[in-house]
């Protein structure tokens, strides 16, 4: 004869009470309505408030649901997961925005005249003109600084992880800490009073001369703290296991910086240099005091007033023409095209090379 067992109290434990999976969405949607009702019903607000209103009341409504079913350490462990995923949310919509905005107006001038042509000669009642000239001395511009800073970063971080000691060293780091914070006008009033003022007249008969090297010159005050600085804490990442086993086979330390050090810290180095290039490429004050700007094409850097595209931008989305700020949105999407595009590239040629190794 079988007799009836009770369950111990352990199996009740481990047959807990869950919350259906529809829970959270039903939650959800209540909360929004409530909030709708509650802004819209009473004048005091829009949409930005009823997301707002709607997420608070979500997590009170959450936790008391999950509070009653589950009880209070579910209760909490759903109402933080709900806060790091709205977290996240509240991260992504910003940036979401700024590209839907980007691409919804800046579709709009997408065409071969805005970028096979330049601003020269065009009035305020001509719907054509484009950035062309303008693209050309940005690329030329970053691609000097890039190429002035990005050695001169490096190897200054390079002294100070592994040569530099005592006071000499420590300077280095308080001025490119200092440098870090210095305002883009800063820079170019530097190179303004000491190259375009003082230098280029000597090799323009006496006369200050403009010029996209005047530019790329500010530029790189700007680009050469964060590449040192990022260069220099992806170097303290590396193990010293691997500096002291290639000492340890008689490699001098020159090679094993250059074989063994730099080649782990490549992929770091590599995202702090395409940092500094997407600010230097969306400075506008330093191309506007060296360089001048201008309406026509000028592909000698060396020589001339030149323009870029932040400054493009700027001084379209000043223009009183009704063209002009299509001409502005479509340079903006461009100037974050190039940069994702540099980025990608960089990225991917980083890569290559590690997996090579």
């Amino acid at each position: 004869m079988s007799t009836l067992t009770t369950p111990s109290p352990r199996a009740v434990d481990l047959r807990a009470r869950r919350l259906p999976g529809y829970a959270p969405i039903g939650i959800a949607a209540a909360a929004l309505a409530l909030a709708a009702a509650a802004v819209y019903g009473g004048g005091i607000g829009g949409p930005v408030l009823v997301v707002v209103l709607g997420a608070v009341l979500y997590l009170a409504g959450l936790y008391a649901a999950s509070n009653a079913v589950e009880g209070r350490r579910a209760a909490r462990n759903r109402t933080w997961s709900a806060l790091i995923h709205s977290a996240f949310v509240l991260a992504v919509l910003p940036l979401a925005s700024v590209v839907w905005t980007l691409v919804s107006k800046g579709a709009e001038r997408l065409d071969g005249n805005f970028f096979g042509t330049s601003m020269n000669n065009i009035g305020a009642r001509d719907p054509n003109g484009g950035a062309y000239h303008a693209i050309v001395g940005t690329l030329e511009q970053v691609g000097i600084a890039t190429l002035i800073t990005v050695p001169l970063g490096i190897l200054c971080a390079i002294y100070v992880v592994e040569y530099g000691r005592g006071r000499f060293a420590f300077a280095i780091r308080f001025f490119v800490d200092v440098m870090t914070g210095i305002p883009s006008i800063v820079s170019g009033l530097f190179v303004l009073a000491f190259w375009v003022l003082i230098v280029s007249p000597v090799f323009n008969d006496g006369r200050p001369g403009f010029s996209g090297f005047a530019a790329a010159l500010a530029l790189s005050v700007l680009m050469l703290p964060t590449i040192v600085r990022s260069t220099e804490e992806m170097l303290r990442l590396v193990p010293a296991p691997l500096r002291e086993g290639a000492y340890a086979l008689g490699v001098p330390k020159w090679k094993t910086i250059l074989r063994v050090v730099l080649p782990t810290a490549l992929p770091g180095i590599v995202t702090g240099v395409m940092l500094a290039i997407a600010r230097a490429a969306g400075e506008t004050a330093p191309v506007l005091l060296v360089a001048g700007g201008g309406a026509a094409i000028n592909l000698n850097p060396f020589e001339n007033n030149q323009s870029s595209l932040a400054l493009f931008v700027y001084q379209q989305a000043g223009d009183a023409s009704r063209y002009a700020p299509a001409r502005a949105w479509t340079a903006a999407l461009t100037l974050v095209a190039l940069v994702l595009i540099l980025t990608v590239a960089a990225k991917l040629l980083a890569r290559r090379n590690q997996l090579s190794r």
